[in-house]
């Protein structure tokens, strides 16, 4: 043999020896070392390389490539420290290594360490999970209009596939992914604004004027939502009522096309996957169907989220009311303080400082309890203690704090009447609030001197609606348009010539100012 077939054969015996093995964490928790180790924003750098290696399709990395492209925070490090830390995250299981045999130029070259570096299945996994992590936490509550719209429409597409001759299992299956898919992000979304939507500390620690376009803007977000919500709520319920019939034949199809990929030989076979597969499309229509139509003595919670938007405007105003009072320097319990101490240091004499110490901390006589009946009654009331008579306790009141034994409990009086009768005004009031709203809600123009005679409830319902379009109106000549706070009906109202006059009598007086143009629309009538 001779000495070049002698070089080659142990060329081939070393690279087999300097093939290192995968590095597989025993403990899964291995995995997690690196965020809370000594050096943990060291490793952290490293790892944020190789997971924008994995987003751009590239197998493998050298150390001398890492230290190139990691973003270090204190300066680039030395490369013997960047092998050290690749070490360690490769016998932590984050990082596979293979050795680097490219750059091999003599015997020498392949006997130094070289090695290329790789995430391994546990790496990715870890930093899918702290990337999932941090767009958690940063992620801003948002309000979905665009998602009520996405769920009317696919329930709108499923209602026309379920009533074709023959099903399309493909598309039904489609439609209901997308529709799962639109309905759990206005889920998240609407938990995440429910949990914190006012921003309250934020709020305390801001400016003046970003507080106050902040009102603004977030105002007019949820009035633009709430109406939304609204109009949507009706229009999916009524969907999905119409699809409650055979909505349970549809998830079947969907179900049995899902079970045809079941794996042969696993721990469940087709039948039994088509039965779990059934069972979580059940559980996702029960969940949409909750969201939009009352369950039992559960209203559904789209009304639950508007009622939790209406509440955060008072939430808003009462976060910039607090910081309204801590900009406005009012005084402090320390500065009344030194305030009386000045007070007291400026008393002429003793007699006055007492007094002005009675009026501070309303020191004043106790006489006016009547704890002994037979006590003078001439006794004024500053006498001194140490002068008066002592009064005599009983013993009663030492042990239960009371002169006189309780007596028997009143009994429990039966207030079925007051709560039918006040069960009757509301309802007698619903109907003529409603009755008030049809009467003016015709969505036609019509001008306030055509009014005519309205009734106590018809006038106030007409006032809070001129309210609430007088307040956004920019000025006395200029048309205004909006929708009133709890999103059921829009206002447009015009004003007429500055010499017209509209007079509406009511049982309070008689109305009168500038003749206006108005239009009040149903939103329910306006889909």
């Amino acid at each position: 043999m001779t000495e070049r077939e002698n070089k080659a054969k142990t060329f081939k015996v070393d690279l087999g020896r300097q093939r290192l093995p995968v590095h597989i964490a025993n403990d899964p928790a291995d995995l997690f070392r690196h965020v809370s180790a000594e050096k943990a924003a060291f490793y952290r750098c490293i790892m944020d390389v190789f997971a924008a290696a994995k987003r751009q399709y590239r197998l493998q990395l050298r150390p001398d490539e890492v230290l190139a492209e990691a973003r270090w925070p204190d300066g680039p490090p030395r490369i013997e420290d960047v092998n050290t830390a690749l070490t360690q995250l490769t016998e932590w299981g984050n990082l596979e290594s293979h050795p680097d045999t490219a750059r091999v130029a003599s015997l020498s070259d392949f006997y130094r360490a070289r090695f290329l570096y790789r995430l391994s299945q546990g790496g990715e996994a870890v930093e899918s999970a702290l990337a999932v992590f941090v767009q958690t936490l940063q992620r801003r509550a948002e309000l979905q209009t665009v998602a009520l719209e996405d769920i009317a429409s696919r329930l709108q597409a499923l209602q026309a596939l379920a009533e074709a001759t023959e099903p399309d299992a493909a598309k039904i299956h489609e439609t209901l992914r997308d529709l799962v898919r639109v309905f759990e992000s206005l889920a998240e979304n609407a938990q995440a604004f429910m949990a914190g939507v006012a921003r309250s500390i934020e709020l305390q620690q801001a400016e003046a004027g970003v507080v106050a376009n902040y009102k603004k803007r977030l105002i007019d977000y949820l009035e633009r939502f709430m109406g939304d919500l609204v109009r949507r709520s009706d229009t999916i319920a009524r969907l999905i009522l119409a699809l409650e019939p055979g909505i349970d034949a549809l998830l079947g199809q969907v179900a049995e096309r899902e079970s045809r990929d079941a794996a042969p030989g696993g721990a469940r076979d087709q039948v039994e996957a088509r039965k779990d597969y059934l069972q979580a499309w059940r559980e996702r229509w029960k969940g949409l169907r909750g969201w939009f139509l009352s369950t039992g003595h559960e209203p559904p919670q789209a009304e639950l989220l508007r009622a939790r938007a209406r509440s955060a405007i008072p939430q808003l105003l009462a976060a910039i009311a607090a910081l309204n009072e801590r900009r406005s320097g009012r005084s402090d319990r320390s500065a009344d303080f030194r305030m009386l101490a000045g007070w007291f240091a400026a008393c002429a004499d003793n007699g006055e400082a007492h007094r002005l110490a009675r009026a501070a901390f309303a020191l004043n006589p106790a006489r006016h309890f009547s704890l002994n009946a037979n006590a003078d009654a001439e006794l004024p009331a500053s006498t001194s203690w140490a002068d008066a008579a002592p009064l005599k306790i009983h013993p009663r009141l030492r042990e239960y704090g009371e002169a006189a034994p309780r007596g028997p409990l009143p009994r429990v009086r039966d207030r079925a009447e007051e709560r039918a009768f006040l069960a009757l005004q509301l309802a007698e009031e619903s109907l003529q609030v409603e009755a008030a709203r049809k009467r003016l809600a015709t969505s036609r123009p019509a001008r306030l001197s055509d009014l005519g005679e309205l009734d106590i409830h018809a006038f106030g319902l007409f006032l809070g609606l001129l309210g609430e379009a007088l307040s956004e109106q920019a000025g006395p000549d200029t048309p205004v348009e909006r929708q009133t706070g709890d999103g059921l009906l829009h206002i447009h109202l015009k004003p007429l010539a500055p010499d017209s006059r509209a007079t509406i009598n009511t049982p309070h007086g008689v109305f009168a100012g500038r003749d206006h143009l108005i239009t009040i629309t149903p939103l329910q009538d306006s889909r």
